[in-house]
C-alpha cells in the first residue's frame, strides 16, 4: 500500500495532482489522502476535496487523463 496525497496548489490547467509520497514530484503543500493499494481510491478522495484532481504522470501513472 501507498500513501497518497493530494497537491493544495491548482496545476496551470486547473486541476490538482494527486502524489505518492514517494514521488520525484512531491509536492511542498499537501493534504494527506490515506493508504491504498491503487491510485483510483485515493484520486476519488482527492475529488471529494478538489473536484478537478487528476493523478501525477510520473507516480500515478493509472489515473492520470492528461
Amino acid at each position: 500500500m501507498n500513501q497518497y496525497y493530494v497537491n493544495d496548489y491548482v496545476q496551470p490547467d486547473g486541476q490538482h495532482e494527486v502524489h505518492i509520497r514517494a514521488c520525484p514530484r512531491f509536492p511542498s503543500n499537501y493534504t494527506y489522502l490515506g493508504e491504498f493499494l491503487t491510485c483510483e481510491p485515493a484520486l476519488r478522495a482527492a475529488r471529494q476535496i478538489y473536484p478537478r484532481s487528476n493523478g501525477c504522470y510520473r507516480c500515478c501513472r493509472a489515473c492520470h487523463t492528461g
